[in-house]
């Protein structure tokens, strides 16, 4: 099986490059010399004798990985190993040598075997040289029931005692008492995964392990499997998985009115809108169903699985306390500049009304014979748009994205409903402007936008006076308006190159002393005969710009297509 495709040089190579490229672009940091044995990443100045330095690290492929919080408040230096790979004793014992200073060094490992052995072989070797060093493990995973000699892994949920034990040092508290508020800070603080996808080394075949319609809770962060493999859930079902199973294990921690910080963390590839979505649904379950009030809510990428689909929730409870030193300031690139407070029950802006508000529409109970007239013609455009819808979409395929018709069936729909209901069928300009409402909240993308235009200025247009002369000078309005906001022209093979012609028609015949219904055949006429004349014309906008010119050959513009359909549609009604 071939590798994945990464954005990469030598496998091998990819955290040493990584770690320059970032250090490049950030003014505070540096690397020691010394790559590939030796990726540390340290702040400018390195050492500051009256605080504690704190410096944390682990394997690489965890981006932004402890290197992203190195800066004054949090890390003084971060460690890094190769993709997943503890880095060695020698590495970390370079980093305490080049920031410890005479108010001794802080290590915070992620709980981790390799890692534990290489940090604890540096601290042993560092106190031999005279250097002050405590350690602090950090493990807050508890989707796993055993513990066993190795313990619960690190994951996510110790950046939360970063930035804590980061602020203490900065308040310029001892070794011991940082070390002191690390420790409480990380017993109480937990974090369950979970992945929908696992993550592909460098280099490497993605795995199979898991199938498209599963996910996997309590994944490690090196895509060790985890606790349970399950089918796919939603994203409400996933969070209170994960909630119920931090609040199980750590009801002590997290009674009912605590207060508590919450990361929600993205494990590498998982679109932002669901992140976010992630964290609507754990505050509010956190919320209503543990009554546990969450304060500080982060959403982000703060550590990875190289490109893991799915994400981690970290619950942290908190005092007066621990929530200044979350929110004391700090230079660390990745941690949120913004506070993350959470507001209870934020009320929403309500809607801003126009300058004029109208008063809700409603169908007459007797028509007119205008209304007549124009519900007539309403409903056989919808109709017609409706039969053809299909018979878009098949030509959108071969020249645009293929919902041409689905999109124009979608307003057509929802026209043909309003107008039973409350289209004000006796008014032409109240109508015309409740079509393009009804046009704008069901039909998306650019021909929804489009055809609002077109209806609001020709609403307008008949706004003091509802006379053939109105309709087309609103006509005329509405096909400027268009070009000016969408950018095409006439030629450009867009609907520009039926609508144009139709209009031009209907003003000439009816100028000329043709009766409306004449006037209208004229129009549809001009319109298929422009629609047809699209079949050779070069693409200059809309997504027929991005096909290849070959494609569209012999195939009429759909959007085109569309007005000659609902422009006949409408001549055939009024006949």
């Amino acid at each position: 099986m071939k590798s994945t495709k990464k954005l990469i040089n030598e496998p091998k190579n990819a955290v040493t490059e990584y770690l320059e490229g970032y250090v490049s672009s950030v003014e505070h940091m540096q690397l020691l010399e010394g790559a590939p044995d030796i990726s540390v990443v340290t702040q400018i100045p390195p050492i500051n004798d009256s605080k504690v330095a704190i410096i944390s690290g682990g394997g690489g492929g965890h981006e932004p990985g402890q290197a992203g919080y190195v800066g004054e408040g949090m890390l003084a230096a971060a460690v890094s190993g190769h993709v997943f790979a503890s880095p060695s004793a020698k590495a970390v014992l370079a980093a305490i040598r080049a920031v410890a200073g005479k108010a001794g060094c802080l290590l915070i490992v992620y709980n981790y075997t390799g890692d534990k052995l290489q940090f604890g072989l540096a601290v042993e070797k560092a106190k031999s040289e005279g250097h002050q060093v405590e350690m602090v493990l950090v493990a807050d995973d508890c989707s796993l029931p055993g513990q066993g000699v190795a313990g619960r892994r690190g994951i996510a949920g110790a950046l939360l005692v970063t930035k804590i034990a980061g602020a203490a040092a900065a308040e310029g508290l001892s070794l011991k008492e940082v070390a002191a508020v690390a420790n409480d800070t990380a017993k109480q603080c937990r974090s369950v995964g979970v992945a929908t996808r696992i993550c592909t080394l460098p280099g490497a075949a993605p795995s199979d392990r898991l199938g498209e319609d599963e996910m996997e809770v309590g994944m490690g962060l090196h895509a060790e499997p985890g606790a349970s493999r399950q089918k796919m859930q939603s994203a409400n079902d996933i969070v209170k998985l994960c909630i119920d199973c931090i609040q199980q294990d750590g009801a002590a921690d997290l009674p009912a009115g605590c207060q508590a910080a919450m990361v929600v963390n993205n494990l590498g590839s998982t679109p932002v809108m669901e992140m976010y979505i992630a964290a609507r649904a754990a505050l509010r379950y956190a919320q209503d169903k543990h009554k546990v009030k969450v304060v500080r809510l982060y959403v982000g990428t703060f550590f990875t699985s190289l490109d893991m689909q799915g994400a981690s929730i970290s619950l942290l409870p908190v005092d007066s306390g621990r929530l200044a030193r979350l929110d004391s300031p700090t230079q660390a690139p990745f941690w949120p500049k913004d506070k993350s407070i959470v507001v209870p029950d934020k009320p929403k802006l309500a809607l801003p009304l126009p300058p004029n508000p109208q008063t809700q529409t409603s169908r007459p109970e007797t028509l007119s014979e205008q209304g007549q007239l124009l519900e007539k013609a309403l409903l056989n455009a919808a109709a017609a748009i409706l039969h053809h819808a299909q018979e878009l979409d098949d030509w959108d395929q071969r020249v645009g994205d293929g919902d041409c018709g689905t999109t124009l069936a979608q307003g057509a729909k929802a026209i043909r409903a309003d107008c039973c209901k409350r289209y004000p069928l006796n008014d032409a300009a109240a109508t015309m402007n409740a079509v393009a409402e009804t046009v704008g909240h069901s039909m998306g993308g650019s021909s929804g936008a489009l055809y609002q235009i077109f209806f609001v200025a020709l609403a307008a247009a008949l706004k003091e006076t509802q006379t053939v002369d109105a309709w087309e000078q609103g006509a005329q309005a509405g096909l400027v308006a268009i070009q000016h906001y969408g950018g095409a022209k006439p030629g450009d093979r867009t609907m520009l190159d039926a609508l144009a012609p139709a209009i031009e028609s209907f003003c000439a015949k009816s100028r000329s002393g043709g009766d409306v219904v004449t006037a209208l055949q004229a129009a549809a006429s001009a319109a298929a005969n422009g629609a047809e004349k699209t079949k050779t014309m070069r693409a200059g906008a809309g997504r027929s710009s991005y096909v290849p010119e070959a494609a569209l050959h012999n195939t009429a513009d759909p959007g085109a297509s569309a007005v000659a359909i609902w422009l006949q549609a409408i001549a055939v009604a009024l006949k």
